[in-house]
C-alpha cells in the first residue's frame, strides 16, 4: 500500500467541519441552561445559600460575552482552526475542573474559563463553517445550525436535573469531558488548514472598551430581573457597561484597525440582518422566559410542568431547518421571513389570550408553531445576512452578530421582567396573570416589528457562482452534465 494512501484521511474535511463544530455546539449550548436546575443542590454541597451559588451562572454568562469582542481578532490572526480547537479544548478541560471543585470558588472561576473559551466558540465555529461552504451551500446548514442552537438549550434543564437527582451535579461537566476529547482529536486530524486574511495589529484602547463594557451590559441585563433594577451592583453595571460600548461604538468608527469592524453593518444586507437577530432573540427569548411564569406563578403549575411546556419549542425548531432547507432556494429570503415573522408574531401573542394558556394542549401546540415558524425566519436571516460578505470579513463579521444576537436575547428578558414588575406591581406578586401577558405581548412586538426589517433583506437565494471564463466559452462534451 502507498504511503499516499497511508495518510489519506478516512475523513472528508467538510464532513469532519460539521461534526466537530456540532459537538462543540451541542456542549456550549447545553452547558448555557444545564446548571440552573442544580444550584440549589450545588450551594448545599459547599455549605453556601443558594444566592452564592447563582455567582456559578454570572461568572460563565458575563466571561461569554466579555470574549465575544475578540473572537473575531483571534480568529484572523491565529487561524480558524487553531482558535477553534483551543478553545474547545479549554472547554473541556474547564469542564473536568468544574466537575472535580472542591470548594464554590474554585467551580466559579472553572465556570469563567468555560464562559470564555464558549465566547470564542460561537463565532469562530461559525466562521469556520461559513467559509468552509459558500453561500449557495449554507441553506443545507440550516439542519447543522439548528441543533445546538435549539434542541440542547431546551435539552439542558430537564437534563440537568435528572443527572443533579440520580447521579450528582458533578456530572453536569462530566458529560462534556468524553465529547469535547473525541471532538479536539477528530478536529486535529480532519480539519483542514485554513490560510486566513492577515489581521492588523490588536486594538488595545477597543479591547478595553468593548470587552468590560459587554460584560457589565449583559451582566446588568441578566441579573436586574432577580436581584432588582434598582440594586446598586445591577445599576452601576448597567450605566457604566452602557457608557463603555456608546464610546467603543465611537472609538471603532474612528479607528484604523478596529477590533470589532462595525463598519459592516452599513452593508444593507448584513445590517438588516443583525438588527433582525436583535429583534428575533429579543422576541424568542422573552416569550421563553416569561411564559413558565405566567405558567407558575398565575396557573399554579410546577416548576417541572413549566419546563415541559416549552419544550416543543425546540421540536418546532428541528422541523424549521427542514422548511428553510426546501423553501428558502424558492422563495428566496425576503419573501419567507416576511411571511414568517408576523405569523410568528402572531402565534406569540396567542400565548397571552385569556383562557388559552389553561389548556395544556393549547400550549403545546403554540410553543411548537413558535419555534416552527419563528426558527424558520431566524435560519433565513442568518443564512441569508452573510451572502455577501467576503470569506475575509467572516469572522469579524460573524463576531459582530453573535454579539448582536446575544444582546438581544437579554433585552428580551429584561424587557419582559421589567413589564412584569413595574406594569404588574402586586398583582403580580398575587399570581394575577394580567402583567405577565402584558410583557408576552411586548415579545410578541418585537417580533412584529422585526417583519418591516426583513423587507431589506435579498429577494433571491444565494446563487452558485458563475462558471469561470474558460470553461463558459468551451464547447459542451456530450455527457459531461451527467459526471458534474
Amino acid at each position: 500500500m502507498s504511503r499516499e494512501l497511508l495518510v489519506r484521511p478516512r475523513i472528508r474535511p467538510r464532513v469532519a467541519v460539521v461534526l466537530v463544530y456540532t459537538a462543540a455546539m451541542c456542549m456550549n449550548g447545553l452547558d448555557a441552561t444545564i446548571v440552573n436546575p442544580a444550584l440549589f443542590a450545588v450551594a448545599r454541597s459547599f455549605g453556601e445559600p443558594v444566592a452564592a451559588a447563582g455567582t456559578v451562572e454570572t461568572a460563565f454568562l458575563v466571561a461569554l460575552a466579555a470574549a465575544l469582542p475578540v473572537a473575531g481578532w483571534l480568529g484572523d490572526r491565529l487561524g480558524t482552526k487553531r482558535v477553534f480547537l483551543g478553545s474547545l479544548a479549554l472547554f473541556t478541560a474547564a469542564s473536568a475542573a468544574c466537575g472535580l471543585a472542591p470548594d464554590l470558588g474554585t467551580l466559579v472561576l472553572g465556570r469563567a474559563v468555560q464562559g470564555v473559551a464558549g465566547g470564542l466558540l460561537t463565532p469562530v465555529g461559525m466562521t469556520l463553517l461559513f467559509r468552509t461552504f459558500p453561500p449557495h451551500e449554507r441553506v443545507k446548514l440550516a439542519k447543522v445550525l439548528v441543533v445546538p442552537t435549539a434542541l440542547m438549550p431546551a435539552l439542558g434543564p430537564p437534563l440537568g436535573g435528572f443527572l443533579t437527582e440520580h447521579l450528582s451535579w458533578h456530572w453536569l461537566f462530566f458529560v462534556n469531558v468524553p465529547v469535547g476529547v473525541l471532538a479536539v482529536l477528530l478536529g486535529g486530524f480532519g480539519l483542514p488548514p485554513r490560510s486566513e486574511a492577515p489581521a492588523g495589529a490588536f486594538d488595545v484602547r477597543g479591547f478595553l472598551l468593548a470587552t468590560p463594557g459587554l460584560g457589565l451590559l449583559s451582566y446588568a441585563l441578566g441579573f436586574g430581573p432577580s436581584l432588582g433594577w434598582t440594586a446598586p451592583a445591577v445599576a452601576v453595571s448597567g450605566v457604566l457597561g452602557a457608557g463603555l460600548l456608546v464610546a467603543a461604538v465611537r472609538d471603532q468608527l474612528r479607528s484604523p484597525e478596529p477590533l470589532l469592524r462595525i463598519r459592516l453593518l452599513s452593508d444593507r444586507v448584513f445590517g438588516a440582518a443583525g438588527l433582525l437577530a436583535l429583534l428575533t432573540a429579543a422576541g424568542l427569548m422573552g416569550v421563553l422566559f416569561v411564559f413558565p411564569l405566567l405558567y407558575q406563578a398565575a396557573l399554579g403549575a410546577s416548576a417541572l410542568d413549566a419546563g415541559l411546556s416549552v419544550f416543543p419549542e425546540a421540536l418546532g425548531l428541528m422541523l424549521a431547518s427542514q422548511a428553510v432547507d426546501r423553501l428558502l432556494p424558492r422563495t428566496g429570503p425576503r419573501l419567507l421571513a416576511a411571511v414568517a415573522l408576523p405569523v410568528a408574531a402572531a402565534v406569540c401573542g396567542m400565548l397571552a389570550v385569556p383562557g388559552v394558556a389553561e389548556s395544556a394542549w393549547a400550549v403545546r401546540g403554540l410553543m411548537f408553531c413558535v419555534g416552527l415558524v419563528l426558527g424558520t425566519a431566524v435560519l433565513t436571516v442568518q443564512i441569508a445576512g452573510f451572502a455577501d460578505i467576503s470569506p475575509a470579513d467572516t469572522g469579524q463579521a460573524m463576531g459582530l452578530f453573535t454579539i448582536v444576537r446575544t444582546l438581544g436575547g437579554a433585552l428580551g428578558i429584561a424587557a419582559g421582567a421589567a413589564v412584569i414588575a413595574g406594569f404588574g406591581g402586586s398583582a403580580a406578586r398575587e399570581g394575577s396573570p394580567g402583567p405577565y401577558r402584558a410583557a408576552i405581548l411586548l415579545t410578541a412586538g418585537f417580533v412584529a416589528v422585526s417583519t418591516l426589517v426583513a423587507l431589506r433583506l435579498p429577494r433571491d437565494a444565494p446563487a452558485p457562482p458563475p462558471l469561470p471564463e474558460d470553461d463558459a466559452r468551451s464547447p459542451a462534451v456530450p455527457g459531461e452534465g451527467a459526471r458534474q
